[in-house]
């Protein structure tokens, strides 16, 4: 006879098991398949796993023929894609690429990039993704802090790696008119030389290592191995995304937002739109010419395409989207309402880090009732405030934000990781759930500054100043002051044609602020310094000598 916990176990099981074939149900990613292809799928998923090397196989098996990826070059079925990546993962391994062996990719978002990390995942290989932004000896100093066996990125990214002692090298994308002048195999060439029949699976899984996007330092690699299907689940529960839609990922792919829509791809068998730059109208024209029902973005591109003349916006009906994924940094003051008053009620957005993937989702409803929450847990996901010494906080009191899902991040590749407390690992955020029931990030916890006995998080400032007419972005950091300890200092772009002044900000913030959160000063800038995250570079704005 079963013991009352053992039954416990079995019914949250069930409970379980019925909520994720719910929500996959909805998604349409539970569909009828013959028993061939099934018993295909099921041996493919069986000896690749459900990471890019499995995931992409699966839908060269359900769908060979659809479209898969739409980029600058044009079009790519899955089994156009599966065919080619064998042939590449052939030709890494001739250029010397094994099971266990690191390839890093710097590659914007364009099919060479997806390649790329399929080929890699299919020799048992990792990958570590490279951030397009990296300085030359910035990138020169990860590839010999991690080893890589081989670097793929695209041409206008040679010039970067210097000395740095890689072995192999692969061209991902390539402007010249003669690729062989570049002295290194393109994919293309891989591909062209080397057999593209199916391969044995190696018997290792390989890992994804992305990079932290933090704006401070060098980079750290967070390797993550197969989430599986919970990882899906969790983010289908709070974002109604749909199987066979045509998705626009305007995020960076080597980033955890984008690359973590890349793979949810591989589930719903999403046509992929990629652009390898962002550009505020292109991206709408690029969504409105291939019907894409979704597109994945971070807020600065939203804040971007609707700094576009008003004119500009009447030419591309967006009727067509039902979800814009954001995430990678918070929605500034109003934004979500100034995008939803335009686009319509579609936008959801996404709270979490690289170390945690998602914590929190806030849908239209939540950001109409209040723009600033990062709203509420999904599924399987558990979020606790607590405070120095690890006890939860009560309710509407601020503490530090710990995670729990099947999705944290296994610690740093140098060593190192996040401070985790029964189960729960830190995001490095405070915050705190308020009566709604709302999760809301004040700050980052290294953030916070004392101003005159007076504890002060620059979120807040910031959020203040953004909902003012005039001002198109502003960050707030904390600078040294003699009298005070530390003081704010707030940087704003203005929108265009505003006259707007520091007594005049400054004002602003008194009238909806504590008098101890207004900033000592303001520096008015064109535009803010952000890394390709779209996150702002803080320590260049504490660092500048403005007054």
């Amino acid at each position: 006879m079963l013991t009352k916990i053992g039954q416990s176990k079995i019914g949250q099981g069930v409970g379980a098991a019925g909520t994720s074939l719910r929500v996959l149900g909805q998604a349409g990613v539970i569909r009828p398949y013959s028993p061939v292809v099934l018993a295909r799928l099921l041996r493919t998923l069986k000896e690749w796993g459900t990471g890019p090397a499995g995931g992409y196989a699966s839908l060269a098996i359900r769908t060979p023929d659809a479209v898969g990826i739409i980029d600058e070059r044009g079009q790519l079925t899955w089994g156009e894609l599966h065919r080619r990546t064998n042939a590449l993962a052939r030709g890494l391994a001739a250029q010397g690429v094994g099971e266990g062996d690191a390839v890093a990719i710097m590659c914007r978002n364009h099919r060479g990039f997806i390649e790329a990390s399929v080929a890699v995942a299919k020799l048992g290989a990792d990958v570590l993704y490279l951030n397009t932004a990296f300085s030359g000896p910035q990138l020169v100093e990860l590839l010999e802090r991690d080893r890589p066996q081989a670097l793929v990125l695209d041409e206008e990214f040679t010039g970067l790696v210097g000395s740095a002692d890689v072995p192999a090298t692969v061209i991902g994308w390539c402007d010249a008119e003669d690729p062989a002048d570049l002295g290194h195999p393109t994919i293309d060439a891989l591909v062209e030389q080397h057999d593209d029949s199916d391969l044995s699976a190696p018997e290792r899984h390989g890992r994804i290592i992305i990079l932290t996007s933090g704006t401070t330092g060098t980079p750290k690699g967070a390797p993550r191995s197969e989430a599986g299907i919970d990882a899906a689940v969790s983010l289908l529960s709070g974002m109604p995304l749909r199987h066979g839609w045509r998705t626009h990922i305007a995020a960076p792919l080597f980033h955890t937002w984008g690359f973590g829509h890349m793979a949810l791809g591989m589930l719903l068998g999403s046509t992929l739109v990629l652009r390898r730059k962002f550009d505020p109208e292109g991206c709408l024209k690029a969504v409105v010419d291939e019907r894409c029902e979704s597109i994945v973005v971070i807020p600065v591109m939203l804040q971007r395409i609707l700094a576009l003349p008003a004119e500009t916006l009447d030419r591309y009906d967006l009727s067509r989207v039902e979800v814009v994924a954001s995430s990678g940094s918070a929605l500034p003051g109003e934004l979500a309402l100034h995008w939803m008053d335009r686009f319509g009620d579609n936008l959801y957005s996404t709270y979490g880090s690289t170390e945690v993937a998602y914590a929190a989702i806030a849908g239209p409803r939540d950001l109409r009732e209040s723009p600033s929450t990062a709203g509420h847990p999904p599924y399987a996901t558990v979020v606790k405030i607590l405070d120095e010494q690890g006890k939860e906080v009560p309710r509407g009191e601020s503490g530090r934000i710990f995670v729990g899902n099947g999705l944290l991040f296994e610690g740093y590749t140098g060593g190192g990781s996040k401070e985790v407390v029964d189960g729960l690992m830190s995001t490095g955020d405070v915050g705190r759930f308020k009566d709604d029931g709302r999760l809301y990030v004040e700050g980052r916890d290294d953030e916070m500054i004392v101003s005159g006995g007076e504890n002060v998080f620059p979120r807040e400032v910031e959020d203040c100043i953004a909902t003012h007419e005039e001002v198109a972005e502003v960050a707030a950091v904390g600078v040294e002051d003699d009298e005070f300890g530390k003081r704010l200092r707030a940087f704003v772009v203005r929108t265009s044609g505003s006259g707007l002044d520091e007594a005049a900000v400054k004002a602003w913030v008194k009238d909806n602020l504590a008098r101890y959160k207004v900033p000592r000063d303001v520096v008015f800038l064109d535009e803010l310094p952000r890394n390709a995250t779209g996150k702002v570079l803080k320590r260049e704005l504490a660092d500048r000598d403005d007054a």
